[in-house]
């Protein structure tokens, strides 16, 4: 490889989720017209949301909730992430338990503090469990629905195709996390967002954000051409739910957040914020390049 293209290669880190192989797949393999060459790493959310507070990696894909943290050295994508309608993460039991006020005191999984899950699970929680839940304990997320199976915690916070897959586990859906945002708020619910060196320099911010537009784009036009790679890195390997997470969670925010996706990251931050859960964001955080 010569100095030139070299010089060129950006280094992401992205989840080897579906949607991120998905969205990622042009671009990853060349086919992008004039986006530079990626160096790609996979590693879950919770691994880049740390890489990100450490300043690791040029361009990678990590929870808004951890935005106000890294904002300073990062800037946000308007595209090629997470956010949506009825995509919201859910809390699961093993049986039945009735309302939300059965968590009151109970060991919760969750995948991790920094996830917009989690910020969406305590947003609920304060509104709906009266006196608040007991413990939380961080799990990876494939071991949460075992863990609430097995009787090792009271409920799980799950997300991405957990949502499709928990009946196999013999659980039960105490709530769904999205659909309180969405009935308090009327906003999307965000989830991942993408973001970038904001030292890289604001042109090639903008052809990031190009190249990530341009990517997935070229994903609705040709699903058939990501398939491989999205297959090789899925975790959850049965073809109907890959193609079920993709519907879901690749739509038209991951294209471009527009007005309503601004409104949804911004409100979710600002109410995060005034609950004391995270910094306050300044007014020009958002704004890209």
């Amino acid at each position: 490889m010569n100095d030139t293209v070299r010089n060129d290669t950006v280094r992401i880190a992205y989840s080897p989720c579906p949607n991120d192989t998905f969205t990622f797949d042009a671009w990853a393999h060349g086919r992008v017209p004039g986006a530079p060459a990626l160096d790609v790493t996979f590693a879950d959310i919770d691994v880049t949301n740390g890489m990100a507070e450490r300043g690791e990696f040029d361009v990678l894909k990590v929870s808004y909730a951890v935005l106000p943290w890294v904002l300073d050295e990062y800037a946000l994508l308007p595209c090629g992430g997470a956010l949506g309608r009825g995509c919201g993460p859910l809390v699961l039991t093993r049986e039945e338990l009735g309302g939300p006020e059965a968590l009151a005191g109970k060991t919760v999984a969750v995948p991790s503090e920094r996830s917009t899950a989690y910020l969406l699970f305590r947003l609920w929680a304060a509104a709906e469990v009266p006196g608040g839940v007991g413990e939380v304990v961080v799990l990876p997320f494939h071991e949460i629905m075992p863990a609430v199976r097995d009787g090792k915690v009271d409920a799980g916070l799950v997300i991405h195709e957990a949502r499709f897959t928990y009946q196999n586990y013999g659980l039960a859906c105490l709530a769904d996390m999205g659909d309180h945002w969405e009935n308090t708020t009327g906003l999307p619910i965000p989830l991942g967002a993408i973001i970038a060196k904001r030292s890289l320099g604001e042109e090639t911010l903008r052809r990031l954000a190009d190249a990530a537009r341009t990517s997935v784009r070229m994903a609705w036009d040709d699903p058939e051409a990501s398939r491989p790679y999205v297959l090789e890195h899925a975790q959850e390997m049965d073809p109907a739910v890959t193609d079920q997470h993709i519907g879901l969670y690749v739509n038209e925010f991951t294209a471009g957040l527009g007005e309503d996706g601004y409104a949804a990251v911004r409100g979710l931050l600002t109410r995060a914020a005034a609950e004391g859960l995270v910094p306050p964001l300044g007014p020009d955080a958002l704004r890209f390049p």
